[in-house]
């Protein structure tokens, strides 16, 4: 033990300050693994998706587009190169343009009826109670637990020839004299491809009705404002984003559906997803059905990134 009397002070502060610069020096070096743990959690609970999504979508995108390169004849099948005469044949034969031309119609034609349907029905259902609003939805979306194979049936016994419910009802209307053709024609086709994807429709915009304050509504009538300036000036721009979802949506899963297209439609009304059938089934020829859903998906890519685009420069306010 030391004599010195200023020696136990100079010993305690200088272990004092070795055992704060240790503890600074632990709390940075828990910090710093704090910061690496936390930044190792996310890649952790997204790895597995992210496997799943390279394995389930990526890969099989991946070789679908390789496979347009590859060569077929019917005596030989498939075989293995880099031809880009599958792309020459459906980019220039008029009968893939028209059946990519039909389904892109359709596609547009059923989003059309959703919108002009969907809005209203969403706007109606958004002011009613909290319960009669519980049972409307559920009257909406109860045809989703319904296979579309089993709603597009229900479709045809609607139709049913010249002899079908809906003929008959707007005959004994008096509305038409004649039944009207609605099996394998475009009409029907959208029609039934409306209905199907009808409640996509109104389940967005109805999201987009709950984000609404009802004061704004009612501090806009209180100024003067008619039902409809209140309609076209306050609501609409507020429900944008849910107006462009429901359309993108509904235009995505109609130009890609196949049930209703092919029981309406029937073989001779082919759109670009019956064709993929066909060609991958019925010819063999994979690699020109390949083609056929590639141009399909970069279409739809296409088509939707730009009208994205045009909306939210359009209303670039709504989607801040």
């Amino acid at each position: 033990m030391s004599s010195d009397p200023h020696a136990a002070p100079i010993s305690e502060s200088w272990t004092g300050r070795l055992r704060s610069r240790l503890t600074g020096r632990g709390r940075a070096a828990g910090r710093a693994s704090g910061r690496a743990s936390e930044g190792a959690v996310p890649w952790g609970w997204v790895g597995p998706s992210l496997a799943l999504f390279a394995a389930a979508l990526v890969i099989p995108l991946i070789m679908t587009l390789l496979l347009t390169f590859y060569n077929w004849a019917p005596m030989e099948g498939i075989t293995p190169g880099f031809h880009l005469a599958n792309w020459r044949e459906v980019l220039s034969d008029e009968y893939f343009i028209e059946v990519f031309l039909r389904t892109l119609r359709f596609a547009a034609l059923s989003s059309l009826i959703c919108l002009v349907f969907g809005l209203p029905e969403a706007i109606i259902i958004s002011r009613m109670s909290r319960r009669w609003r519980r049972l409307c939805l559920l009257v909406i979306l109860g045809p989703l637990l319904v296979s579309v194979v089993v709603r597009t049936l229900g479709w045809t016994l609607l139709f049913g020839g010249t002899n079908g419910i809906i003929n008959q009802l707007l005959i004994w209307l008096g509305l038409i004299k004649y039944p009207l053709p609605f099996m394998f024609t475009e009409t029907g086709t959208v029609i039934a491809l409306a209905h199907v994807m009808m409640p996509f429709m109104v389940l967005a915009i109805s999201a987009s009705l709950q984000r609404i304050q009802p004061q704004v509504e009612d501090a806009a009538a209180s100024l003067g404002a008619p039902p409809r300036v209140v309609m076209r000036r306050i609501v609409l721009p507020q429900i944008m984003p849910g107006l462009l979802s429901g359309t993108t949506i509904v235009f995505a899963m109609a130009a890609s559906s196949f049930a209703t297209p092919s029981i309406i439609g029937g073989r001779r009304l082919k759109v670009a997803s019956t064709l993929i059938h066909d060609e991958f089934t019925n010819t063999l020829n994979w690699p020109l059905g390949a083609v056929v859903a590639v141009l399909l998906l970069i279409s739809l890519v296409t088509i939707i990134v730009a009208s994205n685009r045009l909306v939210e420069r359009r209303y670039a306010e709504t989607f801040k």
